[in-house]
């Protein structure tokens, strides 16, 4: 569900009213804050810590606390005399002040530690133009991001962008993760906010309920919350034929690693076997760079799939276009088993007529990026959440469209669409999207609805990103999509912990 500012607002006053403390809300956001932050710089370093004068400005003191406590170097920046701090808010100051600071070894070790900042300034009540005292703590944050490499957290929403239209007022504070209290905000999914909301997390407040009748119940964000309960564990007698079986058709000339990075996430995302569908001239050549756990399987004719004991079929990841065109074509609208269809694939489809997947006996997935959805469907408009669902609907399938907000939309007149929540900049290569392709087509393979093993592996592949980058050794600059399903393991387990 996403809510707009004044539906939380409400939703906050009822708990109050209700008889719950709003200082215990604010010591738990601010806990949820602080974890957040350490789940993603688990090394203490410098803080900064920007407070405004209101209840927004006590979340993050409250998460300054327990930063401190965990051995950050911490220091506040008012935008407002202290005097004039709401009386909850100087409560936490005080707090804060209180808590003694637990020393750091490693300042003295020469390795790099993290500098950050926490925008507390504004929550989701406040618009338009930001305010003497706040424009300038605003703008600081900017400068420490731009300047020193600062990564800026903001609470419930960049102070300086309106919490529902998503428009940016002059001075917005841009931020690398916004930690969202409780609900999503209608501003914070525009499209054209993305760009100073960052990586939007989801601090979970399990007890504030919007009112009746209010909330956005046809979309929702995908978080590990949303997430529970996709995966059951697995039994004790479980075998690799009840795990699935995957198979990948593409990899023709040119672009075999494709079909090899899918078979690769396939195999990361749980399958318990994998066959890359190749032509036999590019037999050799697939077979000698796949690792000895994928299967190599040559065809003259993709009809042979028809034959093949598969589960879920991905078509697509270096397929390129051929002879083999009217054999895609036909697999695409009139095989039974499930199909993840992806690059190549979708562009057939585009040089056709997509709405004949309409009649398709199985369930289809389908994963463009934007500049294959607007061949897909080059009279579509709107927001990318319309054109998702709009041609979801017109070709009765689920669609994934990929971005920096990947969004999945279902036929389904039940099913709400889909924010993915997790990702960074880095995904922006070559090969990511096979990844995607094939971790779905596993989790399809494993027992998974489409719909689900969309969003499970939207999750996945991103957290698999911003692990590589903040637990390994890779940059935003380095990513690669080879990166991503090393860290599969990792991101399931991360789904167990209810990580954010």
């Amino acid at each position: 569900m996403i809510l707009d500012p004044q539906e939380m607002v409400e939703a906050e006053r009822q708990l109050i009213e209700g008889g719950v403390n709003p200082e215990s809300l604010m010591d738990e956001a601010g806990l949820g804050i602080a974890n957040a932050v350490s789940q993603f710089f688990p090394q203490p370093g410098t803080l900064f810590v920007f407070v405004g004068h209101g209840h927004n400005g006590g979340d993050a003191l409250v998460a300054a606390r327990h930063l401190k406590a965990r051995g950050w170097i911490t220091e506040l920046k008012f935008a407002t005399s202290i005097n004039n701090l709401k009386p909850l808010t100087s409560k936490k100051l005080h707090e804060f002040e209180q808590e003694p600071a637990r020393p750091n070894r490693l300042y003295d070790s020469g390795q790099k530690l993290p500098l950050i900042s926490i925008d507390g300034l504004l929550g989701i009540g406040a618009s338009g133009d930001l305010r003497p005292g706040y424009l300038e703590l605003a703008m600081e944050i900017n400068s420490l991001r731009d300047n020193y490499h600062a990564v800026t957290f903001s609470l419930d929403i960049p102070s300086g962008l309106d919490g529902k239209s998503g428009n940016a007022y002059e001075g917005a504070v841009v931020a690398d993760f916004t930690l969202t209290i409780a609900y999503p905000k209608t501003g914070l999914l525009r499209d054209h906010s993305i760009n100073y909301v960052g990586r939007l997390v989801l601090i979970n407040l399990p007890n504030i309920y919007p009112l009746p009748g209010q909330g956005d119940h046809d979309a929702f964000l995908i978080n590990s919350f949303s997430l529970g309960g996709f995966l059951n564990k697995s039994l004790h007698d479980a075998h690799k034929g009840i795990n699935g079986h995957v198979g990948i058709i593409g990899g023709n000339q040119g672009m075999i690693g494709a079909s090899v990075l899918s078979g690769i996430a396939a195999l990361k995302g749980g399958a318990g076997l994998v066959t890359i569908i190749a032509r036999e001239d590019m037999y050799s050549l697939i077979a000698s760079i796949s690792p000895p756990e994928i299967m190599i399987v040559p065809v003259k004719s993709y009809t042979e799939v028809n034959e093949m004991p598969l589960d879920t079929i991905a078509i697509g990841p270096g397929l390129g276009k051929g002879e083999w065109d009217s054999e895609v074509l036909e697999l695409l609208t009139s095989e039974i088993r499930p199909l993840i269809i992806d690059a190549d694939a979708l562009n057939l489809l585009a040089r056709n007529n997509p709405s004949e997947l309409q009649n398709a006996p199985g369930p289809r997935l389908l994963t463009p990026h934007p500049g294959e959805m607007k061949r897909l469907d080059p009279e579509g408009d709107g927001t990318r959440r319309e054109r998702a669902e709009s041609f979801a609907k017109k070709t009765s399938s689920t669609v994934l469209l990929k971005g920096a907000r990947t969004i999945i939309a279902s036929d389904s007149a039940t099913q709400p669409s889909a924010y993915n929540s997790t990702g960074n900049p880095g995904m922006s290569s070559a090969g990511v999207g096979d990844t995607l392709t094939g971790l779905c087509a596993a989790l399809v393979a494993r027992g998974l609805k489409v719909f689900d093993a969309a969003c499970l592996g939207s999750w996945i592949n991103g957290r698999a990103a911003e692990i590589a980058i903040f637990d390994g050794n890779e940059s935003i600059q380095s990513l690669t999509a080879s990166d991503l399903p090393k860290q599969y393991g990792k991101c399931f387990n991360d789904l167990e912990k209810s990580a954010f």
